[in-house]
Formats: structure tokens, sequence, C-alpha cells
């Protein structure tokens, strides 16, 4: 049987989940499955949206997808039938932008709630090092999860480590230093800031300690540590542990460049360890900047457009054209940040042309083209860019593609649409909300990457974390766009909330979809890739406020379990 997902009831968890025989029938030519999985409430994501009872699965891929009569059809000698418990199971989650689980090396802040707690991880830091030594954060933390919602002072930072330069890394594009580490590197109030970057400072013009985008350049940072194939390991593990199948990866990948990241992921792929399903960008963000530079990394990285099979694929290349939070080039001034008296517009990081020459040289290759936009203004270059090359070379397929789309115009869209230009968009505010409406005044903030503007404008968005520049937990990240709840500041843009299907869609067969994957995985259908979840509650039914709590029990990989709660009924295979 198979229902109508307004049909659904929840899921019955109280009961555990068994090896149990189900009769075949007689005679039946059906296949054999490996194994059958029954009394599950499935989410398919298929066109319909059906729940199904249960499905088998034979040599990695769904069988068949049904009743517990159809699925018995597919019971052999040596089928292994598991009895679900009436729990609920949905594809393998996917990450749209990811460039890490999270955590890594450094002063750990992602616990972090108030400066106090921020000030106290560096003091335990500071102990275990030598006077003089580089002390470096890890990148998973934002000031919006602390109470006060600020960096830490230069001063506080003095105060607790006044003998090491210290580096506070807050997510990808901004770092935070101590006067140590600002006299290592001779940063000063006369050191100019670099096109693209912003040396901050305050109202009677002495350093913040701040730098900004490009501005990080000043900085000469030792070399991350190596990434290999037990770092790999642990992080898949992690990211399984989430219910996750498959990532894309923009660039950078746990601090190293793809290139490199591809090697080891073919190395664990080759020992039979791989659990996680690739979709990697070169590295061509800002501050590259020509045709010349496109080429070289096309060269150095020997890595063609589509390289690749259903464990590792080079989707394309990852562009750039503005900051971030605190750089994201709008059309109208941001709400009085820097001391700039209401002139600040953001930091245009390449010209129009000079982007034009970036994209139209890896087109020109057959990458598919993603770009970093966060601001409005940005996103008009892209677009103006995009269009000259595309009534240069018309009918050509780019791929174009749009990471985060926090600040879009109405009116940007149809020249979206008209591009066949795609969406790819991470719950950043969930997060951020009160450091964007600080920084771009709270109406703006309101309807940062409005997703149901863009739905209704009928694009097919998919999912992400931006992890670990935000959190890497796919179940917040659906929660927010579900709710537009965020962590410390409330419901942000409440008309922009969607439905629970299609988010689910976002994180699933809209981003196989993107990839060129749609026939092969991203929905629990016949024919496809056994990747599936086995969740922790009903995600269609739990309410709301629960859907942040919602966690993987098991998680399987071309039918292989990956994952499984030690905590759960559910058998280990």
């Amino acid at each position: 049987m198979k229902i109508s997902w307004s049909r659904g009831g929840p899921g019955w968890l109280g009961l555990a989940a068994i090896v149990l025989p189900l009769a075949g029938c007689g005679g039946s030519s059906e296949p054999a499955a490996d194994t059958v999985y029954t009394n599950a409430k499935v989410l398919t994501i298929d066109a319909a949206n059906t729940v199904a009872q249960g499905f088998a699965v034979k040599d990695g891929k769904f069988l068949v997808i049904g009743s517990s009569t159809e699925l018995s059809k597919h019971v052999g000698p040596v089928t292994r039938v598991v009895d679900m418990g009436g729990r609920t199971i949905i594809p393998g989650l996917s990450d749209g932008h990811l460039h890490g689980a999270g955590g890594g090396p450094g002063i750990d802040l992602s616990r972090t709630r108030r400066i106090d707690d921020v000030l106290a991880a560096i003091r335990g830091d500071v102990a275990s090092h030598a006077p003089g030594e580089l002390l470096q954060s890890n990148a998973d933390w934002h000031e919006a999860q602390l109470k006060e919602v600020r960096l830490p002072t230069r001063a506080e930072l003095d105060a607790v480590a006044p003998n090491n330069p210290l580096v506070l890394h807050r997510g990808g594009l901004t770092a935070m230093l101590n006067s140590a580490a600002l006299a290592k590197w001779n940063i000063t109030e006369s050191t100019v800031s670099p096109d693209g970057g912003i040396i901050q400072k305050d109202s009677s013009g002495q350093l913040t300690g701040v730098l900004i985008n490009n501005a990080r350049s000043l900085m000469t940072l030792p070399a991350p540590p190596k990434f290999d194939a037990a770092a790999l390991e642990d992080m898949q593990h992690r990211l399984n542990a989430l219910g996750l199948t498959s990532v894309r990866v923009p660039g950078m990948f746990t601090g190293t460049d793809v290139p490199s990241a591809y090697a080891v992921i073919r190395q664990l792929q080759a020992a039979g360890k791989l659990s996680l399903r690739f979709q990697l960008l070169l590295n061509a963000m800002a501050p590259v900047n020509s045709a010349a530079q496109i080429k070289s990394i096309i060269a150095s990285a020997q890595l063609p457009a589509g390289a690749g099979d259903e464990w590792v694929r080079i989707w394309g290349a990852k562009t750039s054209v503005d900051g971030g939070f605190e750089g994201g080039y709008m059309s109208q001034p941001y709400s009085e940040p820097y001391g700039k008296g209401g002139t600040f517009f953001g930091l245009p990081l390449v010209s129009g042309q000079a982007y034009q020459d970036v994209a139209g040289e890896l087109a020109r290759n057959r990458y598919r083209v993603a770009v970093h936009v966060v601001g409005d203004a940005a996103l008009d270059q892209v677009l103006t860019a995009w269009e000259s090359l595309d009534k240069a070379s018309p009918g050509a397929v780019r791929g174009w593609t749009i990471e985060h789309a926090f600040v879009v115009r109405k009116e940007q869209l149809e020249r979206v649409r008209a591009l066949g230009a795609r969406l790819s968009v991470q719950a950043h505010l969930y997060v951020a909300a009160p450091v964007l409406s600080k920084y771009w005044g709270h109406d703006r903030a309101e309807h940062v990457t409005p997703v149901k503007t863009f739905m209704d404008a009928g694009f097919q968005l998919v999912g992400g974390t931006d992890s670990a520049n935000m959190p890497v937990n796919p179940f917040w990240a659906m929660y927010h766009f579900i709710t537009r709840d965020t962590i410390t500041d409330g419901v942000y843009g409440p008309d922009e909330r969607v439905g629970r299907a299609d988010v689910l869609r976002m994180f699933t067969i809209n981003y196989a979809d993107l990839n060129g994957e749609a026939d092969t995985k991203g929905s629990i259908e016949k024919g496809k890739l056994a990747d599936f979840v086995v969740l922790s509650g009903d995600y269609l039914t739990v309410p709301e406020v629960d859907i942040q709590n919602l966690h993987a029990i098991a998680t399987y990989v071309g039918g292989r379990q990956v994952y499984r709660d030690t905590g759960t009924s559910v058998p280990a295979f």
C-alpha cells in the first residue's frame, strides 16, 4: 500500500526493529532481495511524495518499494527481513554547500555562549603553550551565539593572551587578532587595507584587531594539518551520524584544496572505506580575477570537469564577487558599521569584467560555474557577466549556480530564471540573525535567504549548511527554513516559511538534480542507489519545534549500514 503524505500517521517508536521471517510467494519469478525493510513509514520523495510501507534492496540499489505483500515476493532463502517498528525512513540527506564537518584543530569555541566562555577557552589554551607560540581557534563559531552578540575586544584578548600571538577565525572571511598578533605581522594604524579587505578601526582610529575578507592575507599562517585518510574517515563518520550521505564541497575542504582532497577520497574508496558521496568544486574564488589564473588552476588540478563516478565527481568551480556578513556588496548602504557614516555598501572583490573573464574561461573548459553572492549589487554584477557570456555563445550549458543569495531583489529573479541558473541556499540567518540585523538593518535581515519567494518564483532550491562556517546539523537548517526561527533572536520573516515536504526535497532530490544525478539518487525509488536514513522521530508529524532535535538512528549508503546509534534496536548490518 502507498499513501499520500497527508494521510501518513506517526511513526511507532516503541516497537523494536527486529529481523524476522516474511513469507515469500512460492514459485515467484521475482528477483530475491538482499534485505527487505518492512513496517516502516517511508517518505520516498518521489514526484508524488508517496509514503510507502517498506522497500527491498539488492546489490546496493532499491529493488522495489511498496507494501508487505509486494515485498514478500522478493524474499528468498537468504534474504534478511527487518521489521522497522513503524519508524520513519527518508532518503539519505545531502548538503549542497559544505567545507567540513566542523571542529578541527585549534581552540574550540563552538560551545561558548558568553564572552567569558570564549576568554576561558583561550586562557586554557595559553596554559598549554610556551610564550611566543602562535595560537589559533577553529572557525566553528559565531558571535551571534554569544549572549553579548559581539566579538571579544582586542583588550580582552590581550588580557588572557598577553605573550602569545592569537588569531580567532570566525567563519571563513573574518579574523580577530590580539596585539601580539598584530605586531607579529606588523599591522599598524598606518597599514593600508588591501583591495577587497578591511583592517577595522574604532571611532578613534585605533585598530580593533578585526581583519575582514582580503585583509586576512596580511597574515602568514602555518599550513593546516595534513588532510589524510584517517581525517577523512573521522569526518565522514561524523557526517553519516547526522544522516548525510552526499555532500557538495565548494572550493576548500577541511582546510585543504580540492585536488588534494580528491586524492584522499580516491584512496579511501580504493580501500573500500568510503561512506559519503562527493561533488567537488575547484577553488576559483577572489582574488582570482583573470582567465590566465583560471588556466593555471585547471592545469595544476589535472581534474577535468565531470571527472569521477557515483562516489566522487568534479562538479565544476566556485567563484566569488563579494564578501560575507561584513562585506556583502549591496545596492543600499549598511546600517552604520565601521564608522562609515552610512556610506558603506560592502566589498566588491573583483570588477565586472574580471569576473566575466573568470567565468568565461571556466565555461570554455566545460566547468559548471558556482558563485558566492551575498549582496544584491554583487548579484547584478554576476548576472551582467553571465548574460554577456550567454549572448556571445547562446545555448551553451554553463551550470550557473548562485551560492547563498542572501539579499535578492524580486526583479532580479526574472534575470536569474532567464539564465537557467540555480540557487544553493543555507540557513546562516538561524545563527547570525542579530548580527545581520545590526549590519544591514532589521527589515533587510528579515528577508535574508527568502526561500518562499524563491520557490514561488519557480526555483528548485538546494539546501545546505556552509559548515564549518555555520553549524553542520542539517536538521537545524531544515527547522529554520520551516519556521524562520533563529537561535537567539526569535522569528525573522515569517512570510518566508515553507512546508516540510519542500524543505526535505531541498536536502535530497533537488540536490541530486543540481548534480545531474536525479535518475540515480535523491529519492527512494526502484533502481536508485540505496542511500537512506532511519530517523529518531516522524519528520511529518513531530511538533515544529522538535524538528531541530531529529537525528539519524541509522544511516545506509548503497544499502550498507554506515552509522548506527548504539542505543537503538535497529539491527547492526
